[in-house]
């Protein structure tokens, strides 16, 4: 491997060279879901792409240890000190403890992950068991004059941070832009903060509030910020090589976490910020309020208006890998159709291989395409051109099978080796069974042969129509036949 690991550096705007704190063990942290609902298509496009830069690290690195917490307290409906907590919200429509929304939504965000083929973290804080830890990190905050109570409330003083730190670093904003954008609006509950754009990290809680504990400030609960400051740095000390995250989180939220975390140590927080760009559907913006989004189940069963059939998780998710981790991607029928068909092609590729046969004197090199692969990936985990190079790599495979090309034992090795790394291992694909792969082929000549059964029904030839059913059935291929028509699918 000539090349070497570069990654897109949120925090200095640009492409940098990845040298780890550690070699031997690699720190990730990647803010994870809030259990107040199911798991979305954005949900799907952010862990899968973390996933991929996961995969990618154990294959260079002898370790990657990977946190990821799981919210479930704190995160307000406005995603800043404002609104109610979505996971208590929930539990008053579900008419049941927060707790038990909590462990329902968990619960099938890793049905629909693991579905997915996501690879599990090796740790899953949630904020409700690092209360203590976080109580005693505000603490220090305000013994160090960095933070401030107010009723009952515990808030980071921004200004008093920027006077020694860089407030707005990592998404640009400046202090003077806040007070701008503050003037612009008008602030409701704000009377306790010395600044608008202070930042909760302990709220009080009224006596109705669902999720309440126990501080030296009176009940209340932790700010959505300070949580993952607290648990990123517990597991992975105080200073750690990558954040992740979605890129809308990247202010306030993951600005914020930077300040909390220098104004307790003095000390860089995570060396490298990563951020995953948004999910559009058909161009558009997708959210709840427009009434677009679709869950991963939809995806699954094809129970939403907006898709035309189900798609199969591997579908999904190398629909997902076509697009780089910091694009937009634009969901449609078409390009999941076509990613079906393409996901079919190089599955096909992959069930060749081990057929292949080598010849002694074979001529094809397969060096150069290997270094393709790596490059690609080293290219700040470039999975569509390293897609790309898999399909090249297909082509080879086929023509070797079709005694188009030769290949020697010593290259036929290292092709193997190469394709299935790249395409179980870092791209976590799966070989799915022959009903969940849309083979375009396939599905053109069955329409084909429904077509001539159904003429000769309609020229009363029964026998024939009989034979062709029967035949079809012999090969577990099963014909049903409709009202408005016949479909055909394999026999389980």
């Amino acid at each position: 491997m000539k090349s070497k690991l570069t990654v897109y550096n949120t925090l200095s705007r640009k492409k940098e060279e990845f040298t780890p704190i550690d070699d031997q063990v690699i720190g990730m942290y990647v803010c994870g879901p809030t259990v107040y609902g199911d798991a979305h298509l954005g949900h799907a496009k952010s862990y899968v792409s973390f996933d991929l830069i996961y995969r990618y690290l154990l294959h260079i690195y002898p370790r990657v240890k990977y946190v990821q917490n799981i919210t479930d307290v704190g995160h307000l409906t406005d995603d800043a000190d404002e609104g109610d907590d979505k996971i208590a919200k929930q539990s008053r429509l579900e008419k049941v403890d927060p707790m038990a929304v909590v462990e329902k939504y968990m619960h099938n965000y890793f049905r629909d992950m693991d579905a997915l083929n996501v690879k599990r973290a090796d740790i899953y804080p949630r904020p409700s068991g690092h209360i203590q830890e976080q109580v005693e990190s505000i603490q220090t905050l305000i013994d160090k004059g960095f933070a401030y109570e107010a009723n009952g409330s515990v808030y980071f003083d921004v200004s008093k941070y920027d006077e020694s730190f860089d407030y707005g670093k990592l998404s640009g904003r400046t202090i003077e832009q806040l007070l701008e954008g503050a003037a612009n609006r008008e602030l409701s509950g704000q009377s306790d903060k010395k600044n608008p754009f202070d930042f909760a990290l302990w709220k009080k809680a009224e006596p109705s509030h669902l999720m309440q504990w126990n501080s030296p400030w009176g009940k209340g609960y932790p700010g959505w910020h300070i949580e993952c400051t607290v648990m990123s740095q517990k597991y992975l000390g105080e200073n750690f090589d990558i954040h992740g995250g979605g890129l809308e989180n990247a202010f306030p939220h993951h600005e914020c976490e930077i300040a909390q975390a220098e104004a307790l140590t003095s000390k860089s927080f995570a060396n490298y910020w990563l951020h995953n760009n948004m999910v559009t559907i058909n161009g558009q913006k997708m959210g709840k309020s427009l009434g677009n989004g679709i869950f991963c189940h939809e995806l699954f069963t094809g129970d939403n208006f907006q898709l035309d059939r189900a798609y199969s998780p591997m579908t999904v998710r190398f629909f997902i890998l076509q697009s780089h981790y910091r694009s937009t991607l634009d969901f449609s029928n078409e390009a999941l159709d076509a990613a079906s068909k393409g996901l079919g092609r190089l599955q096909d590729a992959v069930l060749k291989l081990d057929e292949l046969v080598a010849v002694a004197d074979g001529k094809e090199e397969v060096a150069e395409w290997i270094e393709s692969l790596y490059s690609a990936m080293n290219d700040d985990f470039n999975s569509p051109i390293a897609i790309a190079q898999l399909f090249e790599g297909a082509k080879l495979i086929n023509s070797v099978a079709d005694g188009k090309k030769q290949i020697n034992q010593e290259n036929l090795d290292k092709l193997k080796k190469a394709f299935k790394d790249f395409y179980f291992d870092i791209l976590g694909l799966e070989i799915e069974g022959k009903a969940e792969v849309d083979n375009e082929v396939t599905d053109e000549l069955m329409q084909l042969i429904i077509q001539f059964r159904q003429a000769a029904k309609e020229e009363r030839d029964y026998a024939t129509a009989d034979k062709i059913r029967d035949k079809l059935k012999e090969m577990k291929i099963v014909i049903k036949d409709h009202k408005d028509g016949a479909s055909w699918e394999y026999e389980d």
